[in-house]
């Protein structure tokens, strides 16, 4: 196993949360206010790891921390400290390393143009963030989503489509369908990255979780300045999907998107055999 002496671990610790906490302060400081960001608090409210969590470095499993102390979640052993082996037992790897091989196989797909935000608000009466404004009428919003083929393969952006989206969907995607239709071009798979890497933590090394989190955050500023919302106002220029060259910004971004994420899934992928160890 490699051994991490105390010099080594401790800088990669210190740099861990430097890092972090660039992305921690502006959040906690508008949850202490009171206030709201519809991007930069995205990913402390739609998924679950806590800021503490995102803060707190763990240099994966099967790695012995030399001068480390006991606790809850690392035991002794020759050499220092490591990851209780047990806490792979407690975790869904073999489902996670599933959807994340089955993704990585297939076909990048850049021919959705971000209509699944479109869809959440279709010929809704209310929308679901409201203290942001839509740019175009909802008539007009109408007519954009009539007027693109939406071909969503996500089940957590499909959910939130309105009722009267849902069939103008080319897939009906379902969780239980998730292995079988996610794809490495969806920016929802990509922004996912993040969320297989926390649920993995602490078996995966704490700059791997960073690494997905900023991918995650660049992805989400995509993901609503091509929505119908208007954030012009927080610095977001819109990438306007009803027009053709805004379409064609949007493809070319997805792709940069999907570049970045493919090693990052690649390294899920390896520490999760890892995690597995010899078949």
């Amino acid at each position: 196993m490699p051994v991490l002496d105390a010099t080594e671990w401790h800088a990669r610790r210190a740099a861990h949360e430097a890092r972090v906490d660039a992305w921690l302060a502006p959040h906690l400081a508008r949850r202490q206010a009171g206030e709201k960001h519809p991007v930069e608090d995205f990913l402390f409210t739609y998924y679950s790891f806590r800021p503490a969590q995102l803060r707190r470095w763990h240099p994966g499993a099967g790695v012995i921390l030399a001068g480390g102390e006991p606790d809850k979640d690392y035991v002794e052993t020759a050499g220092g400290v490591m990851l209780d082996p047990t806490i792979a037992k407690r975790k869904s790897t073999e489902w996670i390393a599933t959807l994340l091989r089955n993704t990585a196989g297939r076909p990048a797909q850049f021919g959705c143009f971000g209509m699944h935000e479109w869809a959440m608000v279709y010929r809704a009466e209310g929308v679901r963030h409201e203290q942001v404004p839509l740019r175009l009428s909802p008539a007009e919003t109408a007519r954009v989503v009539d007027a693109n083929r939406v071909r969503c393969s996500h089940f957590d952006a499909f959910r939130f489509f309105t009722p009267a989206a849902r069939p103008l969907n080319r897939l009906q995607p379902t969780r239980e369908g998730q292995h079988d239709n996610e794809q490495p071009g969806c920016l929802h798979a990509n922004m996912d990255l993040y969320k297989w890497a926390y649920k993995l933590s602490p078996l995966v090394e704490s700059e791997l979780v960073a690494d997905a989190f900023a991918l995650a955050r660049d992805i989400r500023a995509l993901d609503m300045r091509a929505s119908p919302y208007d954030l012009a106002h927080l610095g977001y220029e819109p990438v306007r999907v009803e027009t053709a060259e805004g379409r064609h910004e949007y493809a070319r971004a997805q792709r940069a998107f999907a570049e970045r994420a493919a090693p990052l899934r690649a390294r899920l992928i390896a520490a999760l055999d890892r995690v597995a160890g010899p078949s």
